[in-house]
């Protein structure tokens, strides 16, 4: 039996028994696919909704490159990725996954970066959201606001991390891009030849913009749903339990409560899940759950790396290296999060509470305006949705009847 033979074998009998499942356990599976649903068109879609077409106008309009010739003296020592990473990596962190993939994707269909710069950039400027960090997981589950911020220096410090280590991704590459001056001035001529490069008028560029979004945004919204019951199916028909054996083991070597096993193995294939788990597990420490919840983000579960392939899939650029990186920031936030635990948690008042460390201004992380913003996003999360592919349908007509 060869291997592409088996492959399709495996993959035909991987499908059919979810059906088949499916099939068998029908309001589990509707559940599951409801709560999907939910989290997407309450929070997943309108929350990066304005960034993607922000972040497709700044693109069409030169931004990117009038920033990326400012950047360029600090991405390429730093990551070996041209300066545009720097924005990529910046809008990545504060809009969340998979928006790196996205935009990576974006500037090497352009011909701005190479397939090995492609591949650096996108291993580190994928990450969970501020919102998700200190919203759903600290206060949604954890109810613990200080939490999220230990949660958050080890996810974005890991991913820093990470971006150091794999500059050294195909280090034999030659650099042959010229060495770009960088002036303001020279930034604002690049802004200027981009700009005079983008031959569409302003109405299409608006319009091909919100319609790319909406779209990648629905490719997600499916994977969430899928993967949302595929993990829900596997719980039911006891898989969890057969991997969780092996998983025991494991956390056994790294002196880890066993309990941890299921809650990591739903992580695996999906982050809000695997968050919400680990911390309703009972009598282990909250050392551990923050530990196992850091690997939990870092990795970013299987849901957001199929969705990151197949935005890849478009492209050159190789998914092994993402993968490859997700493992390491998952490693590297756990450990991170080991080592300022006593002196940033319990060796401080952020035990406390999180508002009586700020001084400057204490309502950046107050419990109650995370939660009144997660409020906002849940009551009118959906009316967005709803308008948002309303205007779609409205401009994939007008798109569709100008081409014939």
């Amino acid at each position: 039996m060869n291997k592409s033979f088996f492959k399709t074998l495996v993959l035909a009998i991987s499908v059919t028994t979810l059906l088949v499942a499916l099939i068998k356990f029908p309001k589990d599976g509707l559940e599951a696919s409801t709560r999907g649903v939910d989290m997407w068109w309450e929070i997943v879609f309108p929350s990066l909704l304005p960034f993607f077409i922000i972040s497709e106008l700044l693109i069409s309009f030169g931004v990117v490159a009038f920033v990326g010739v400012l950047l360029e003296p600090l991405m390429r020592p730093l990551f070996r990725v041209p300066g545009s990473g720097g924005f990529i990596w910046a809008m990545g962190m504060a809009s969340g996954f998979p928006s790196g993939a996205k935009w990576t994707a974006r500037l090497r269909s352009e011909g701005q970066i190479t397939k090995v710069e492609a591949e650096r950039l996108v291993s580190f400027t994928n990450s969970s959201n501020p919102l998700f960090i200190f919203g759903a997981v600290s206060v949604g589950f954890f109810h613990n606001t200080a939490l999220g911020l230990i949660l958050a220096i080890s996810h974005y410090a890991g991913n820093f991390i990470v971006g150091l280590i794999m500059r050294f991704h195909g280090k034999h590459e030659k650099n042959n891009r010229e060495s770009k001056k960088r002036s303001f001035k020279h930034a604002f001529i690049e802004l200027h030849k981009t700009r005079i490069k983008e031959t569409r008028p302003l109405g299409k560029i608006l319009g091909d913009a919100v319609i790319s979004s909406i779209e990648t945004l629905m490719m997600i919204g499916g994977f969430i749903v899928i993967f949302s019951v595929i993990n829900k199916l596997l719980y039911i028909m006891n898989f969890t339990e057969m991997i969780a054996f092996f998983f025991n083991y494991l956390l056994s070597l790294l002196q880890i409560p066993t309990s941890f096993s299921i809650p990591l193995i739903s992580g695996i294939f999906e982050i809000t899940l695997g968050s919400q788990l680990t911390s309703n597990v009972e009598a282990a420490p909250l050392l551990m759950k923050a530990i196992i919840v850091s690997f939990i983000l870092g990795f970013s579960g299987i849901s957001v790396h199929a969705q990151v392939a197949s935005i890849l899939a478009q492209t050159d650029i190789r998914f092994a290296p993402f993968f490859f990186a997700r493992i390491l920031h998952g490693v590297i936030a756990s450990i991170i999060t080991l080592i300022i635990w006593k002196p940033l948690y319990e060796g401080s008042s952020l035990k406390e509470g999180l508002p009586n460390v700020i001084s400057v201004n204490n309502t950046v992380f107050d419990p109650d305006l995370i939660s009144s913003a997660m409020n906002w996003l849940s009551n009118l999360g959906p009316i967005v949705t709803i308008a948002a592919l309303l205007l779609y349908i409205l401009l994939y007509f007008k798109k569709t009847i100008d081409n014939r």
